[in-house]
C-alpha cells in the first residue's frame, strides 16, 4: 500500500464548482471572472435573505432562550442594524479586506491558512494541525445543512401562492436534492455555466424588491447607525443571545470568498462584493425590515411578501435555482476538501472520478456524494422546515469562522510582520465577534445544534484515527525494515541475477528498502538493470512547477532515489511526473517498466497506541481506500502487487 507524507495538513472548504473556473486568471476577462465569483463564491450567502430577517424577529419576539421583546420599530431597526453590521464587519472587513490578502501562490482557504501557519512556525505544529481538521469535520456539517435548509426555505415560498401548496413542500425538497446528487457523477459543466447570470438575476431581483419597500418606511435607513443595535444588545441582555444566534445566519457562505481566491482572484471578488452582492443583500434586508414595520403580519414570511401576488411564483421558482446553486457549490466544496485531505494524510485514498476531459478540477468523489445525500435527507425528514435547522446551522459555521480567525492571527503576525500587538489591535475584536456568534448558537445546541457537532465529531475521530495509525504503523515497519544503502552495498558484493527493463518501488520511507523489493529478491531472486525507490510527497503549496516537482539521487549501482512531490490542488499522476526525468537525462521506457506496489494486510496488535476500537477503526478505513494503481494513475498492466502482513 503505497502512502503519501503530509507536510501541510489542512482542509480547504472551497465551494467552487470548478468546471466552469479559467485554466489562470490571465485567459479570462476580469469582468467574466466578476460575474463567476458571483455565481459561485455567493451562492451561499446570497440565498440568506430567505430566512436571516424571519428568523431573528422570531428569535426576539417569541422568547427562545430569552425574555421576549414585543414587535416594534425600536427592535425591527435595531435588528437591521446588526444584520448589516455583521456583513460590514464579518464579510466586509475580516474577508473582504483583510484574508483576500493571506493567499499562498494566489491561493486560499483554511488549507492555505494552515500551510501558511505552518511555514510562519518553521515547523510542523499539532495544534495548528487539530485546527485545520476541527475546521475540515465542522465544513462537513456544514456541508450537509446547506442544502437542505436552502431548498426548504425557497420551497416554503409555495405556501404563499397558495395555502395547497403545503403539503408539496417537503417531498419537493426531497425530490429537488435527490436529484441533485443523483445527476453529480455526469459532471455539472454545461449547467454550470449558467450560475454566474442565474445568480446576477437572483441579487437583482432582491435589490429591487428591497428597494421597492424601502419607502414603506424610510426610517430603516437608521439601522446604518451602529448604535442601534449596540443599545439593543445592551438594554435586552436576555434575549441578546437569542438574536445573535440569528442575526449570524446573515453571513453564512461567508467563507467562500476566501476559499475561492484561488478560482477567481483577489479583485473580481472584491468587486462582486462591492458593486452587486451587498447593496444587493442590504437593500433586500431594508426592505424586508419596512415591510415589517408597516404590516407587521408579514414577519411569517417577509422575504416572498415583498413581491407583489402575480411575481410570486416567479420568485419561487428563481429562489429555488438559486438555491440549487448554492448546494452545487457546497457539494462540489466538499468533494474538493476531501480530495485535498487525501492528498495531505487526512484521509485514506477514496475514488476521485474526473467528470470531464477538458477540466481536471472537475471531480466526483463517489462515496462523498452518497454519503452526504443521506444526511442531506435525514436532516430534511428530522427538522422538516427550514425554521427548526437554522437552529443547527450557525455551529458548523462559525466554528469554521474561529478556526479561520486563530490561524490568521498566527499568519498575519508572523508572516505579514505585523507583531503581536498590531495584530491584536484589528484581530481580538474580529475574533471576539465570531466568538459571540459561536457562543450564542451553543446556546441552541439541544434545538438542533448537536447535528453539526455531531457530523464534525464524527469526521474529526476518522481524520484523527487515520493519522495516528498512519504515524504508528510507519513506526513499526520502520523498526524492521532493511535500510536501503545497506541493502545496496549487500548487493553490490553479491549480485543477483539480472533482468532487463526497470523497476519503479513505491514507498512512503525513501530511507528503507520496500517491502515489495525485498519479496521480490527472495522469492524471484532477479534485479532489475534499474531500480527505483519512489516516494509521493504532499508540498505546503497549492501547485508545484514541473523543475521542482522532481528530485533525483543515485545511491548505487542501479538504484536510484525519486521524490515526486505534488501541491494540495494537485492530483498525483505518476507516469506523467516520471516523464520529467527524461529532461534530467534518467533514460527510461515507459512499457518496459514495473511498479511495484506493498499491499498491505493490517492486524490489530496485542500491545497498540490505540484503543481496540480505533485499531478496528483503522483498519477498516485502510481496506476501503482506493487501490493505489488508480489514485497514482499507473497503467494498470504495468502493476505487480506484493503482499504483506502488519500490526497496528
Amino acid at each position: 500500500m503505497a502512502e503519501q507524507h503530509a507536510v501541510a495538513p489542512g482542509h480547504a472548504d472551497s465551494a467552487v464548482p470548478e468546471a466552469t473556473l479559467p485554466e489562470s486568471h490571465h485567459k479570462a476577462s476580469f469582468w467574466t471572472l466578476t460575474l463567476g465569483a458571483i455565481g459561485v463564491v455567493y451562492g451561499d450567502i446570497g440565498t440568506s435573505p430567505l430566512y436571516a430577517m424571519r428568523e431573528t424577529v422570531m428569535a426576539a419576539t417569541g422568547g427562545h432562550h430569552g425574555t421576549p421583546v414585543p414587535l416594534n420599530r425600536e427592535l425591527v431597526i435595531s435588528i437591521l442594524s446588526l444584520l448589516i453590521w455583521a456583513l460590514i464587519l464579518t464579510v466586509t472587513v475580516k474577508y473582504v479586506v483583510l484574508l483576500l490578502r493571506a493567499d499562498n501562490k494566489g491561493e486560499g482557504g483554511s488549507l492555505t491558512l494552515v500551510a501558511l501557519a505552518q511555514r510562519a512556525l518553521g515547523r510542523r505544529s499539532l495544534p495548528v494541525l487539530m485546527m485545520g481538521m476541527a475546521g475540515a469535520a465542522l465544513f462537513y456539517g456544514d456541508a450537509a445543512i446547506t442544502p437542505a435548509i436552502s431548498v426548504l426555505s425557497a420551497l416554503e415560498g409555495l405556501k404563499l401562492v397558495a395555502p395547497a401548496f403545503e403539503s408539496y413542500v417537503l417531498p419537493g425538497a426531497l425530490l429537488i436534492l435527490i436529484a441533485l446528487f443523483a445527476v453529480q457523477s455526469r459532471g455539472t459543466g454545461k449547467v454550470a455555466a449558467l450560475f454566474g447570470p442565474l445568480t446576477l438575476l437572483w441579487f437583482l431581483t432582491m435589490a429591487a424588491l428591497g428597494l421597492f419597500h424601502i419607502a414603506d418606511d424610510w426610517e430603516v435607513l437608521l439601522s446604518f447607525n451602529p448604535y442601534y443595535g449596540v443599545s439593543f444588545l445592551v438594554t435586552h441582555p436576555g434575549t441578546a443571545f437569542a438574536i445573535l444566534g440569528s442575526v449570524c445566519l446573515a453571513v453564512t457562505g461567508a467563507e467562500a470568498l476566501y476559499a475561492d481566491l484561488g478560482h477567481f482572484g483577489r479583485k473580481p471578488i472584491r468587486m462582486a462584493w462591492g458593486t452587486v452582492v451587498f447593496p444587493a443583500l442590504a437593500l433586500n434586508y431594508l426592505g424586508q425590515g419596512a415591510l415589517v414595520l408597516s404590516n407587521p403580519e408579514t414577519i411569517r414570511n417577509p422575504f416572498f411578501l415583498l413581491a407583489p401576488p402575480w411575481l410570486l411564483l416567479p420568485l419561487v421558482i428563481l429562489a429555488t435555482i438559486a438555491t440549487i446553486v448554492a448546494s452545487q457549490a457546497v457539494i462540489t466544496g466538499a468533494y474538493s476538501l476531501t480530495r485535498q485531505a487525501v492528498q495531505l494524510g487526512l484521509l485514506p485514498r477514496l475514488e476521485v472520478r474526473f467528470t470531464s476531459e477538458t477540466h481536471q478540477g472537475q471531480i466526483y468523489l463517489p462515496r462523498v456524494n452518497w454519503l452526504l445525500l443521506g444526511a442531506v435527507v435525514s436532516l430534511v425528514l428530522l427538522f422538516g422546515s427550514s425554521s427548526s435547522l437554522a437552529s443547527a446551522y450557525g455551529i458548523a459555521v462559525f466554528g469554521t469562522m474561529v478556526v479561520t480567525t486563530l490561524l490568521a492571527c498566527l499568519v498575519i503576525s508572523r508572516s505579514w510582520g505585523w507583531g503581536p500587538v498590531k495584530t491584536a489591535i484589528v484581530m481580538v475584536p474580529l475574533l471576539l465577534i465570531d466568538l459571540t456568534f459561536l457562543s450564542s448558537n451553543l446556546v441552541k445546541l439541544l434545538d438542533g445544534g448537536y447535528v453539526p457537532l455531531i457530523i464534525a465529531s464524527v469526521f474529526f475521530v476518522i481524520m484523527f484515527t487515520w493519522v495516528k495509525g498512519t504515524r504508528i504503523l510507519f513506526e513499526k515497519t520502520r523498526k524492521i525494515d532493511v535500510p536501503l544503502l545497506e541493502l545496496v552495498q549487500m548487493l553490490e558484493k553479491s549480485p543477483p541475477h539480472r533482468v532487463k527493463g526497470t523497476a519503479v518501488f513505491l514507498t512512503s520511507d525513501p530511507d528503507t528498502a520496500p517491502a515489495a523489493l525485498l519479496h521480490n529478491l527472495k522469492h524471484n531472486k532477479v534485479l532489475h538493470e534499474k531500480n527505483v525507490i519512489l516516494t509521493v510527497n504532499g508540498a505546503d503549496v497549492p501547485r508545484m512547477e514541473d523543475e521542482d516537482r522532481v528530485a533525483i539521487e543515485h545511491v548505487g549501482d542501479s538504484f536510484w532515489r525519486i521524490r515526486l512531490s505534488y501541491g494540495y490542488m494537485e492530483t498525483p499522476n505518476i507516469p506523467r511526473g516520471l516523464a520529467i526525468l527524461r529532461k534530467q537525462g534518467f533514460k527510461f521506457d515507459i512499457m518496459a517498466t514495473s511498479f511495484f506496489l506493498s499491499r498491505r494486510s493490517i492486524r490489530p496488535a496485542s500491545q497498540s497506541g490505540m484503543p481496540l476500537w480505533q485499531d478496528k477503526l483503522f483498519i477498516g478505513l485502510a481496506k476501503s481506500a482506493n487501490d493505489a494503481t488508480d489514485f497514482f494513475q499507473i497503467p494498470t498492466g504495468r502493476v505487480v502487487e506484493v503482499g504483506t502482513q502488519v500490526t497496528v
